[in-house]
Formats: C-alpha cells, structure tokens, sequence
C-alpha cells in the first residue's frame, strides 16, 4: 500500500517545497529557562511526501505552543521549572522509517512523550512501545486495541467524529435524500467508510451503489468521478480523503457539473479549492476541522487556550499552510502539560495516570471522557463535542458543536456493524 502511495508522486502544497520542511525534523528548541531543564517531546509524522499535511502543519503549530509555554515560565515538576523542546523525526508514512524513529527518539534523544500521526506507521512502532514503555499518542483510534496500553487518542477521535456531519446534514437539509462515497483503499479511507456508512444509515439517507474504493496511487480522478456521481446522488461523500484527492475530486466535480451536496472529513486549504472551481460551487461545502478565527471557539466550553491568536500567528509565520492538524498536536500537548504538572513528573506512566484520572478530559472542544472499549477494546479515547463546519461565502464556519457519545448511544449498533464489514475492529486488524 505504502510503496503505491510514494510510488505516484503525488507533492502537497507549496509548504514542502520550501526548506522548512527540512528544518522540522530538527530539534525545535524554545526559550531556555535552565540549561539542565529541559524536557524533550518527540514528534514522529510524515514531514515530507503525499501525507506531510497531517504532519508538518502539526509541528510548526507545536513550535508556537512550545515558545507560548515557555515564556510563561515552561513545564512546572515537583523539582522545577522546564523548557519545553520538540524534537522531530520524518517518517515519511514508512512503519519501517516510523519504528526506526521511534527507537531513536526514545534511546538517542531521551523523549518524555512521542506525537505521531498514527495509520499505517503505528503498527512498525507499537513494538518499540510495548518494549520501552513509552506513552505515544495517535489521531486515530483506529489503531487502538486491548494491547495498546501506551498509546492514547486524546485529540482526534477519527473518524468517529464524521458522524456529526451527517446528522448535521440530515436535520438541517432532510430534502437529501440519496448519497455516494469514495475514499482510498487504505488504514486512514477504510475506518471512515464504515462510519460514513453508518451514519448514512441512521439518518435514513440511501446509498446509491457501493463505497467506490480507489487505489492511493491514482493521479486521475476524471473517471472517479464519472462513475461516482452516474445515479446523480444527492451527497457526494469524500470521506477522509487526503488533501491530493480531494482537491482534483472536487475540480472534477465542478467540470462535470455536479450540483449536489459534498461532504468530507477534511477540506485543507479549501481557498486553492475555490479558486479552481468557484465561491458558488463551493458554498455549503461540509467538513469537520474549523479555522480558528472562527468566533465559536471563544466560548466557555472550548479548552484551547486563545484560539484566535494562534490561528493568527499559525498564518502570519506559516501563511497558506493551515490545515486539519495546526492545532491537534498543540491541543495534545495541552493535555500532556496539565497530566505532568498534576503528577509532578514527566515520566510515561505518571503522566498518563494523571491524565485519565477520574476517566474525563479536557478536550479542545469542550470536557469530553475517556472512552472505547466497545469499538476499540481500550478507553484510551478522548470522546465528547466535535464541530461541524460549512464554507459559507468562502469562510469556514462552525455550524454546530455535535456530540459523539450521543450519537453513539443511539446508534453504536450500526457502527460496528460497518466497522465488521470492514474488517476494522481491534480484533480483525492483523
């Protein structure tokens, strides 16, 4: 799978073209509070290549959220103050490249916690963790299982969340009635197939053929699209397409006229979108990742401290490079600092101790629990609200705040059952 991935050559955005990319799988140090302080956090995630959009953004949003922390004094232990330190390593999307790193970043460079994407790479690490101890998190529960002790999903709960957005959709446009989907043929498409499914199906909403699974290696999307939208469906679902995909899909759509709804887990660098297509076209676009300048995110509920200021310096340092992940890591990292400063220690196992004390978390959209022993074997996921979001008059915007566990509770049957066709329940993942 991995070797069709690179083997297409499909670039991401401007961003990797520059030297910046390079410079991420450095250490990123921050403001230096003692020279013998100092606590170092690996960041292992595709830096370069077709899935570097999930990765790179995710650390240059880290690198502010470290300067941030450490000019309000860093990381405060029972024996101190620390300054906080990033240490990244590319894996490329690679497992091999993945465990490689994981075992440098652990052996050479003495990290108290390791970030990773997660996917197809946390398979080649969850050895290395298993053996070291180390406490790694992922931004895909999928890759949680009973055997996982060391790795937590505290940001991203996909693609569970995807089910907001059709439920959004279904109450709030009920003249929908007939969808499509397509989605590539990998650990990230497959999972969220399952779950589109299954919220298409609790809305009452009509699948008009079978999931339209593509090879990752695919550059022409034409006929993709072609046969996709022959039964002309109400809903076009992009599923969690990565930004290569979803881009020509959408570009495609629009030449062949389609006039529907879309809807996709992701829409990273939706304003390259409009410009391909149109404002028109693009209106009512639905995905689950805000910006956020986005005014709902300055309420009560939401634990990411001054969002608004960080999605101004995320784009006044990293203009254009805004996607799905800016913020995630940071959000992580959040969790992590308020768990160490409760145990007093950045030691693995005290940390994550502390952090899923009492079972609740605080989450960056809102208090949320530590949950999914019924769809992952583990409670190792932090669950609660998740955003739905629209582009209107070419902005995102957060329409609603929807609650997972809620949905669950009303439908969780219909998941698992997707996730068993599927074969992506813990216990049929090899």
């Amino acid at each position: 799978m991995l070797s069709k991935i690179v083997a297409s050559g499909l670039t991401r955005r401007t961003f990797l073209k520059s030297s910046a990319a390079a410079a991420a799988a450095s250490s990123l140090p921050g403001a230096a509070l003692a020279a013998d302080k100092v606590i170092k956090i690996g960041f292992l995630a595709p830096l370069t290549g077709p899935v570097a959009a999930w990765g790179k953004p995710g650390l240059d949003g880290c690198e502010i959220w470290a300067e941030r922390v450490n000019a309000a004094g860093g990381i405060k232990l029972a024996d101190g103050n620390y300054s906080v330190e990033f240490v990244g390593y590319d894996n490329e999307y690679d497992p091999a490249k993945a465990r490689t790193g994981a075992t440098k970043l652990i052996r050479e460079d003495g990290v108290s916690f390791v970030m990773m994407l997660g996917g197809d790479t946390w398979p080649g690490v969850q050895p290395v963790a298993d053996k070291t101890g180390m406490l790694f998190s992922t931004l895909l529960p999928s890759d949680l299982g009973p055997d996982t002790k060391t790795l937590i999903a505290p940001a991203e709960v996909h693609p569970i969340y995807n089910v907001t957005g059709v439920e959004w959709l279904a109450e709030n446009k009920p003249d929908l009635k007939t969808a499509v989907i397509c989605a590539q043929d990998d650990a990230l498409g497959l999972p969220s197939v399952a779950t589109y499914l299954a919220a298409f199906e609790a809305a009452g909403i009509e699948m008009l053929d079978e999931p339209l699974l593509f090879d990752p290696a695919t550059t022409d999307f034409a006929p993709v699209v072609t046969k996709l939208i022959s039964g002309n469906p109400d809903i076009v679902c992009l599923d969690t397409c990565y930004s290569d995909y979803v881009h020509p899909i959408a570009e495609q759509l629009f030449q062949q006229g389609y006039k529907g709804q879309i809807i996709s887990c992701t829409a990273d660098f939706y304003d390259q979108m409009i410009a391909k297509t149109s404002e028109e076209f693009m209106e009512g676009f639905i995905f689950q990742f805000p910006d956020f300048d986005d005014a709902a995110l300055n309420s009560d509920q939401i634990n990411f401290a001054d969002p608004n200021g960080f999605y101004a310096e995320f784009n006044k340092r990293f203009p254009g490079q805004w996607g799905a992940v800016s913020w995630e890591y940071a959000s992580i990292m959040d969790l992590w600092r308020s768990a160490a400063e409760k145990a007093g220690s950045a030691a693995p196992d005290a940390v994550v101790a502390a952090m899923k004390d009492g079972g609740n978390g605080a989450h960056a959209f809102g208090d949320a629990k530590w949950w999914g022993s019924e769809l992952f074997g583990i409670d190792n996921a932090l669950v609660g609200d998740w955003p739905v979001v629209a582009i209107e008059g070419g902005k995102a915007t957060i329409k609603e705040f929807r609650n997972i566990p809620a949905w669950y509770e009303k439908h969780g049957d219909l998941l698992v059952k997707h996730m068993k066709a599927y074969d992506q329940m813990w216990d049929q993942r090899g």
